[in-house]
């Protein structure tokens, strides 16, 4: 088993760039994959969801090369996927999951989807249901909400207006990768906007998409996809953990370079803002669509606020970090509206609640949400990620923030989901980390 321990008290200094953004990177691999000619994408994430993405395309036919974090990819136009020889794994990814089940669903072919034990346990109706009503056949566990999942594509969809019940990236890009192949155009009707790289990046494909004035989404099926280049921002979730162990740390002061500032993912840069953080944005521009910019944190004094609504969908993968700032802020933080937490890779939630309290911190679990009182003294433990790579990040940046005692942290190879070298980062920013394998 693979462990990380940290020690306190020793304040980041310097500049690093993160791997590239894990949203980003699965949807540039899936729109090469059905574009027709040559994509070329640069500082893609080598993480283990974005690889099962890419193990999928090539189980499909797709031409892919890879060096380090450079991705070229031969495609295969909306029609030219091949039908699979073998179920496709989808790992731990469920972003791969939901994403393909769009585009298998106008296929002419059938395939089976599925993933690991915690995949497989995890909700995927919300997305098989509006697929069914656009004529997708899907079958699976669990009156056909769970993997693994039989999918009969029917080649031509019927376009659907659907108003999504809940706000979802994953859901939204799905009927838009399915509207690719729908007779006419599809509408997806947001109740609070989310993250949008499907959309800016479909637009860059050469995509027949339209953002509408009140945010739903409409695509028009039939259009082809052209091959390009695509440069992969910093993953701003990555920074985050960054961001707000500089933000605790006195005499921090650290410069990320590259990250992505979408205005749907920039939530934890408000709240942490709102809560007293010293961050700021500088050299802004865009790359193959999206913002850019470099993050300047230096340390300060945070304090509570409370957090629901139209944020969450801009910080839901945010909230371990977030979680961390409030332990050590003054006052209480309460966190609502964040149900979905609870079909992360784990009921984050409760993790949350039990591996930060062994630290010392006081947190009680809400329905929606969490309630969390600053001001306490952490003292160095033993944890455990509950192999979730977002609760690993956490724990260690908390541990670096304890009064005393090293904390040692379980199952951290789960960190290369989505930051592969987080460990080896944080040292070349003056940390004292030790990562190495322990017995179980």
């Amino acid at each position: 088993m693979q462990v990380i321990k940290v020690e306190p008290g020793v304040r980041l200094t310097g500049e690093c760039r993160l791997p590239g953004d894990k949203s980003i990177s699965h949807r540039a691999a899936l729109l090469g994959a059905i574009a027709e000619g040559q994509t070329e994408i640069e500082n893609f994430l080598c993480g283990a969801d974005c690889l099962s993405t890419l193990g999928c395309l090539k189980a499909m036919g797709v031409g892919i090369s890879q060096d380090n974090g450079h991705v070229r990819i031969c495609g295969s136009g909306l029609r030219g996927l091949q039908e699979p020889g073998h179920i496709l794994d989808a790992g731990n990814s469920g972003t791969t999951m939901r994403l393909l089940l769009g585009i298998l669903s106008g296929q002419n072919f059938f395939s089976v989807l599925t993933g690991d034990d915690s995949l497989r346990g995890r909700p995927m109706g919300r997305v098989i249901k509006p697929l069914l009503q656009m004529g997708a056949q899907i079958w699976g566990r669990e009156s056909g909400l769970k993997a693994p999942l039989a999918i009969m594509g029917k080649g031509r969809l019927e376009p659907l207006a659907y108003q999504l019940p809940v706000p979802s990236a994953q859901v939204k890009s799905a009927l838009l990768l399915a509207g690719l192949y729908a007779r006419g155009d599809t509408l997806v009707i947001q109740p609070l906007p989310s993250r949008d790289h499907t959309e800016r990046m479909l637009q860059a494909f050469g995509a027949c998409l339209q953002v509408e004035q009140d945010g739903s989404v409409r695509i028009t099926g039939g259009s082809s996809l052209h091959g390009r280049l695509v440069q992969v921002p910093g993953d701003i979730s990555a920074a985050a953990f960054l961001i707000v162990a500089a933000t605790l740390i006195p005499g921090s002061d650290i410069l990320i370079r590259d990250v992505g500032v979408n205005p749907t993912r920039t939530g934890v840069l408000d709240v942490l803002v709102q809560m007293g953080a010293n961050c700021t944005l500088h050299n802004e521009r865009f790359w193959s669509g999206e913002p850019v910019a470099d993050l300047r944190v230096r340390f300060s004094r945070l304090r509570g606020v409370e957090i629901g609504g139209a944020l969450i969908p801009r910080l839901i993968d945010e909230i371990p970090a977030i979680a961390v700032a409030a332990v050590m802020a003054e006052g209480v933080t309460v966190i609502r509206d964040a149900a979905e937490l609870r079909v992360k890779e784990t009921d984050r939630i409760e993790a949350i609640v039990k591996e930060l309290g062994r630290l010392g911190a006081e947190l009680v679990s809400l329905p929606d949400g969490l309630s969390i009182q600053g001001g306490k003294t952490l003292k160095g433990a033993a944890v455990d990620s509950w192999g979730d790579h977002r609760l690993a990040m956490a724990l260690a940046v908390a541990g670096l923030v304890t009064a005393s005692g090293a904390t040692v942290i379980g199952d951290t190879a789960c960190t290369d989901v989505s930051f592969p070298g987080f460990s080896s980062l944080l040292s070349g920013l003056g940390v004292v980390v030790e990562q190495y394998e322990a017995r179980e």
